[in-house]
């Protein structure tokens, strides 16, 4: 009798769980990786993974989306407020979604078409739509860009946006607090103070890439492998001596052995690039081992200095530096203060561990990339405390 394998599909998560974004049924945390209820959708098409501060979404590859997890800003998109504890389509949606990107409380996704649509808290509008309506249930459009958006980011209370063009908008007030230390209120840059998408000024005219949104930074990509800078520098995550950036800055290529750059992605307060040999770097906070290697005497020696009373902390790393063991990483994903990387066919996690999100069953933090065994990823995405695995298992069947 011949056999033959059979490949199946199944989304892991583990991590917190209070509010059921683990799509799993319940609200216990959970330090191994485990199934999540995925009848509602074919789970071989799914294309994109996400996590906010509480909530989960799930893109599949014919643009649905499904979401659980916390809802009590109506981040779900759901018209209601209440959690939801397994993966939901949200029916309302007449658009092809592409990507998601999620904050804290509230939720951006991008269409086929380049439309951004947006739901969940406003409070600080960062939902890009005025301040007229303070949380959303609704998916509404982020009607004031006109041209085609290629990629955003939502931050912990700001977005970000760049269009076809290399038009990069910021919106939200997430960082107005922090700019106020540094400046007169009247002299605050606008596009730290907006709640309708702004210009950010200084990046007119470039190839875009990508965007991404820290706590209170921000980072924009170009097809050049430009990475331009700007936001809070409290924790060296943008590798200037100024406690807080207001105009964009380039990272010096020669901090990463004058390679271009690929792909980035941003934590709260920790930076990870890739580089076009396949190089991955590392810079920003690192208490909790979320840069994944230990700062040496030699690099201590190099940190740029600021006053460590200006914004009530200590600049830290803020130098990047190679982590070696994730080079040729296919994807790398960074919640709040943790990561994951898809090396090969393995599937690597480190940093904050709370929750147990590193899912390698403790909740000791991890200071470097450690192996999650038994899984073959294909996607992977982060929550604030939250990891999410698209894995595939081969079985043999007769």
């Amino acid at each position: 009798m011949e056999t033959s394998s059979v490949v199946k599909f199944c989304l892991y998560t583990w991590g917190a769980n209070s509010y059921g974004q683990l799509g799993q049924g319940h609200v216990e945390d959970q330090s191994l990786p485990q199934p999540a209820e995925t009848t509602a959708f074919q789970v071989q098409s799914v294309r994109t993974l996400s996590g906010g501060g509480g909530h989960s979404v799930v893109v599949t590859g014919n643009g649905e989306v499904f979401v659980c997890g916390q809802n009590n800003k109506r981040q779900l998109g759901l018209g209601h407020t209440l959690n939801v504890y397994t993966l939901e389509l949200c029916p309302s949606l007449r658009q092809k979604i592409t990507n998601v990107s999620c904050g804290w409380d509230f939720t951006l996704l991008l269409s086929d078409t380049g439309q951004l649509l947006a739901c969940g808290s406003n409070t600080f509008g960062q939902l890009g739509i005025g301040e007229t309506v303070q949380h959303s249930s609704n998916w509404l459009i982020v009607q004031s860009i006109k041209e085609r958006i290629v990629s955003a980011a939502a931050g912990l209370r700001h977005s970000l946006a760049v269009t076809g063009s290399g038009s990069v908008y910021q919106w939200g007030t997430g960082l107005c607090s922090h700019a106020k230390r540094v400046f007169t209120v009247s002299a605050v840059p606008s596009h730290f103070s907006s709640k309708l998408p702004c210009l950010v000024p200084g990046l007119a005219e470039k190839n875009p890439c990508m965007v991404a949104a820290g706590m209170v930074h921000c980072l924009y990509l170009t097809e050049d492998g430009e990475l331009f800078m700007w936001g809070s520098n409290k924790h060296g995550q943008l590798t200037s001596s100024d406690p807080f950036v207001s105009s964009p800055i380039s990272l010096k290529r020669c901090l990463l052995g004058g390679e271009k750059i690929t792909s980035v992605w941003s934590g709260w307060t920790h930076n990870v690039a890739q580089t076009e040999s396949g190089r991955v770097f590392t810079w920003g906070r690192g208490i909790y081992g979320q840069l994944g290697h230990t700062v040496s005497a030699n690099q201590n020696s190099k940190l740029l200095s600021h006053d460590p009373m200006a914004e009530g902390g200590s600049q830290e790393a803020c130098l990047p530096a190679e982590v070696k063991v994730l080079r040729g990483a296919t994807q790398i994903a960074c919640g709040s203060e943790h990561n994951l990387a898809i090396v090969g066919s393995s599937l690597f996690s480190w940093g904050w561990n709370e929750h147990g999100m590193c899912g390698d069953g403790s909740h000791t933090d991890a200071l470097k990339p450690c192996l999650i065994p038994g899984l073959h990823p294909l996607l992977i995405g982060c929550g604030a405390g939250h990891s999410l695995a698209l894995c595939t298992a081969t079985t043999p069947s007769q």
